[in-house]
């Protein structure tokens, strides 16, 4: 296979359009081809002087796109590096902005044909992009490309550039719920990226807030979405769903107040109100893909943290039995449990039958515990006030008994 290579006396882009026409007419043999050669050559030299970079682009995609499966992956490299190069030409932004949006629309069209090669054609578009907004467009035709074609593991390295990405693009509120939305189902195409995707979800949901109730009822099935996805997810045991607006609007929905009503009883109650949703609303539970067995596990924790919270610290046995709705003998065994889930920092005392909790996991933080650890710090301080002062004190007392032994010495 021929590799394309500029000369002196040819522009690179002309090398190509001759290049890549020569391989598509290849078959039609000499007295076809060479009249269609040179008529694309002629048309885009045209494009060259008058300055038609658009045309040009759109010219030479077309031919490129005719010999992707033929040429090889270092041909087709070097045929694209001219192509993505062509952005550089116009002195308009918004016509460069077109540019990158024709190439990238034209790479990403057959993602299952070389994506990797695709992905990374798309990343040297990016990279040669001034314009911060064309940069977007081509990212969001990556994330695209990059789901379809099933290489997403060549573009989540990028995710933890996010927030730069988004002080250097600027974006609208539009764009960035398409972003964060594109980025939360390529995280969930990787099963151990949940919490990531979930997160996603979230600033997805975030950018709702203030909004009309017409433009909140597009996030609705996302809303669920977030909601089934935390309930699934066995490790994630606090959100702050409840206090998003895109969320609350599911509580009085017609079609998904008892998804909202499971949310609130996953973050608010305990495994008896579960249970009574589920006998309820089990055919419900499992057109959302959820198991009954997987939720009572984590309703048991999170109703064992629940009790953590409200009993001032010590937690009898029998309480823990009764509310988890388990046997004697397998209480210690779900301490253990939700202590290797850190979800608790606690001690068990055997003897007594008691567990002596330390710390535990708030399953939601809003107004409540924002008081509640104002409560607390301030009592701290107040505490370490008294030390203080106690210590000065005797300090001062100290220092009095040591000058009336001195005087009497004397």
């Amino acid at each position: 296979m021929t590799t394309v290579v500029p000369t002196s006396e040819e522009d690179p882009a002309l090398s190509v359009v001759r290049f890549t026409a020569e391989m598509s007419w290849a078959d039609a043999g000499p007295e076809v081809a060479e009249p269609q050669v040179t008529s694309l050559c002629m048309e885009a030299q045209e494009c060259m002087v008058s300055g038609r970079w658009l045309d040009l682009a759109s010219l030479m995609l077309t031919s490129a796109d005719l010999v992707f499966s033929k040429a090889s992956e270092k041909d087709l490299e070097c045929i694209f590096t001219v192509i993505c190069n062509l952005v550089k030409k116009p002195d308009s932004l918004d016509e460069a902005l077109e540019m990158a949006k024709l190439i990238s629309t034209k790479i990403s069209q057959q993602p299952n044909d070389k994506p990797a090669l695709r992905l990374k054609i798309m990343f040297n578009l990016y990279n040669l992009l001034e314009n911060p907004y064309s940069r977007f467009c081509v990212y969001m035709k990556a994330l695209s490309l990059a789901l379809s074609g099933k290489v997403t593991e060549h573009i989540i390295p990028s995710f933890k550039r996010m927030d730069s990405f988004l002080k250097e693009w600027n974006i609208g509120v539009q764009d960035q719920r398409e972003l964060f939305l594109s980025v939360s189902n390529v995280l969930k195409e990787n099963k151990g990226l949940a919490k990531d995707s979930f997160k996603f979800l979230t600033k997805y949901l975030a950018t709702f807030s203030g909004e009309d109730a017409n433009t909140m009822g597009e996030a609705k099935e996302e809303a669920v979405r977030t909601i089934v996805e935390f309930v699934k997810t066995s490790d994630m045991y606090q959100c702050d769903l409840l206090d998003m607006p895109a969320v609350a609007q599911l509580e009085k929905d017609a079609k998904y107040a008892l998804v909202y009503q499971l949310l609130k009883i996953f973050l608010t109650q305990r495994l008896d109100a579960y249970l009574d949703f589920h006998s309820a609303n089990s055919t419900l539970l499992k057109s959302y893909g959820l198991v009954h067995e997987e939720c009572v596990t984590k309703m048991r924790l999170m109703s064992l943290v629940d009790l953590g919270s409200n009993n001032f610290g010590q937690i009898p046995y029998a309480r823990i039995k009764e509310t988890l709705r388990i046997e004697d003998a397998e209480v210690e065994l779900w301490v253990v449990k939700a202590i290797t889930a850190k979800l608790i920092d606690c001690k068990i005392d055997q003897m007594n039958e008691v567990v002596i909790v330390s710390r535990c996991t708030e399953r939601v933080f809003g107004q409540h515990q924002w008081q509640t650890l104002r409560t607390k710090l301030a009592t701290w301080r107040g505490n370490i006030a008294n030390v203080i002062s106690t210590i000065q004190a005797n300090k001062i007392a100290d220092d009095a008994t040591q000058t009336i032994q001195g005087i009497t010495i004397r």
